[in-house]
């Protein structure tokens, strides 16, 4: 293998801790694991999307007395709001309709280990409350019991929101942010630590021909010089889908600038919206409706370049010969105007039957949480 560049860096963070990087910024991450790892104190890992939260969440768990029980993971972004509690906190039988059987929670299952909690903003301020219970205490109630119960978890949380933001708009309880930053971990993008980019590059390279059996044909200075350049909105995540896509399409041959450039052109390097906090003055469901409404726009400006381009064809086919004479196709200006209500209600209509009604597919190609998405659907009757 021809690593070049990649060589002649030295890795400065441990490969026992699993965290991988060249930068001051990864071995002070590292150096924090190390201490907070033997406690039981709440962690609170910050950073955009994509730059590996979740590896910094497993090296405090890898490295603390609670290794062999086991990391329970719970994306909270994921799971709608009307069963969160229930998937967190359990339940009883008979506690809401279809709760046929008594069932555990995460926490319950995370007993005497470590519980991930990504995307902890996402969680509605009614979990909070309980949440907060177990942060102080170690106590919980399932759904549908009074009964209290004791669990001892450890508690590693983790987003790509502005909780202190959240906090102000009346999102996320002040109390349950205090209580959750006893330590902040802050994972910064990678475009600001892009010495690191060279070790990454050779893990994953590692790793997928260990998994695949892929050949690594070997890369230039120059390529990895183009790695540096590029500014990688998502971060880890989407250089880890570089070095995919590249092994598998190179088949063994060696990577210059050129064929590096390839893989990267068409990537828009803009940050990705859902990870950056919302503004003041405008509230989640709103920067999610205007996700809807810039692909409705797109999807409209494409019709109309279609449509535009048969109605030229049939004038220069009008010339001759009249066989298109009786075909109407209305012009542009002739569709009827919908509101934006309309619009985001036909996508969503339109999502949802393209993928027979699964949501959590519809809510990624729509580019809204799923929670967002079942607001909407019983918002237009679409269930």
């Amino acid at each position: 293998m021809q690593w070049t560049a990649v060589k002649s860096e030295e890795t400065r963070v441990p490969d026992d801790l699993g965290i991988v990087g060249n930068s001051v910024e990864m071995q002070k991450i590292a150096d924090v694991v190390r201490q907070v790892a033997p406690t039981d104190i709440t962690v609170l890992i910050t950073g955009e999307s994509g730059v590996g939260k979740e590896l910094v969440a497993k090296a405090i768990h890898a490295e603390s007395s609670r290794s062999k029980k086991g990391l329970v993971t719970v994306n909270c972004g994921a799971i709608p709001e009307g069963i969160i509690e229930s998937e967190l906190f359990g339940h009883e039988r008979g506690s809401f309709t279809g709760a046929s059987d008594q069932r555990k929670g995460y926490f319950e299952l995370a007993d005497g280990g470590t519980i991930f909690l990504d995307e902890i903003g996402e969680l509605p301020l009614a979990a909070q409350v309980k949440f907060l219970r177990i942060l102080e205490n170690g106590e919980y109630q399932r759904v549908g019991s009074s009964v209290p119960r004791k669990v001892n978890v450890r508690i590693i949380a983790a987003t790509n929101k502005d909780l202190e933001h959240e906090m102000r708009q009346d999102r996320f309880r002040a109390d349950l942010f205090y209580r959750l930053r006893s330590v902040n971990i802050h994972v910064p993008p990678l475009r600001e630590r892009r010495e690191d980019i060279p070790s990454l590059f050779r893990r994953f390279v590692e790793e997928i021909s260990g998994r695949d059996g892929i050949k690594f044909g070997g890369i230039s200075d120059g390529a990895i010089d183009v790695l540096r350049s590029y500014s990688w909105p998502g971060n880890v995540r989407e250089l880890r889908n570089v070095v995919e896509s590249m092994m598998v399409l190179q088949k063994g041959q060696s990577i210059d600038a050129d064929a590096m450039r390839s893989y990267l052109k068409e990537r828009k390097p803009v940050a990705d919206e859902r990870s950056l906090p919302v503004p003041a003055g405008r509230s989640v469901e709103q920067a999610e409706r205007e996700l809807i409404l810039r692909a409705l726009l797109d999807i409209k400006g494409n019709l109309m370049d279609l449509r535009s381009a048969l109605l030229e064809h049939l004038r220069s086919g009008d010339a001759g010969a009249g066989s298109q004479e009786g075909l109407a196709v209305p012009a542009p200006q002739d569709q009827p105007s919908l509101s934006l209500e309309d619009m985001e209600r036909k996508m969503i209509a339109e999502a949802l039957e393209r993928y027979k009604g699964n949501r959590r597919v519809a809510a990624r190609v729509l580019n809204i949480s799923e929670r967002t998405l079942y607001r909407k659907i019983k918002q237009y009757g679409l269930a």
